[in-house]
């Protein structure tokens, strides 16, 4: 914690290397947030340099009373959720009109009995469409509430909560497709 403090006041000093340290130290992680956001590493590095950009500028702000990773990764997504909005290839995904909404069914009770590994699972997640893959990793992952999610995606609660049960029940769908094709596949090779 100590090293972060005195990276932060290297940093806040102007020292090129302290800032490259900062970079290096998280930028796999912040990348890893940003990806899970974008529908191309193009896009998510893009979202990385613009948020460090919005790092370094603010980092005066950081109270070091808490995580230094935290603090960052709140940045990355804020920055993440803004480039969404501001990119006109995910505007249509994040209006939610009613159309949209419909397509989907109900979330089930039953959940599938399937093993992902967390990269499997988060394949699944990015196939979401760009709309429910942002709330999803925001409640889901990143933890906001929905009351919290709608004020940052400028949509009301109620479409915050159906959106996320929309790519619960999604993911549920695409779950147990994938436990069905396991179980063929041992099926057949036995």
């Amino acid at each position: 914690m100590t090293n972060e403090h005195q990276l932060v006041k290297d940093c806040l000093k102007g020292r090129a290397s302290a800032q490259k340290a900062l970079y290096e130290h998280f930028a796999a992680q912040m990348l890893g947030v940003c990806y899970r956001y974008t529908k191309s590493m193009a896009d998510a590095e893009d979202v990385l340099q613009e948020g460090f950009i919005k790092v370094f500028n603010y980092l005066g702000q950081f109270r070091g009373d808490g995580d230094l990773g935290a603090w960052i990764r709140r940045i990355m997504v804020t920055t993440a959720i803004n480039f969404l909005k501001k990119n006109s290839r995910y505007q249509y995904d994040l209006s939610f009109s009613p159309e949209q909404q419909g397509f989907m069914h109900p979330v089930s009770p039953d959940n599938p009995e399937v093993t992902l590994n967390a990269k499997q699972l988060a394949d699944l997640v990015r196939q979401l469409p760009p709309g429910y893959q942002a709330i999803f990793n925001l409640h889901a992952i990143e933890g906001y509430t929905h009351v919290e999610i709608s004020a940052m995606l400028g949509i009301h609660e109620g479409t915050s909560r159906s959106q996320y049960a929309r790519a619960r029940s999604l993911l549920m769908t695409w779950l147990q497709k994938e436990s069905e094709s396991i179980k063929i596949s041992q099926y057949v090779r036995s």
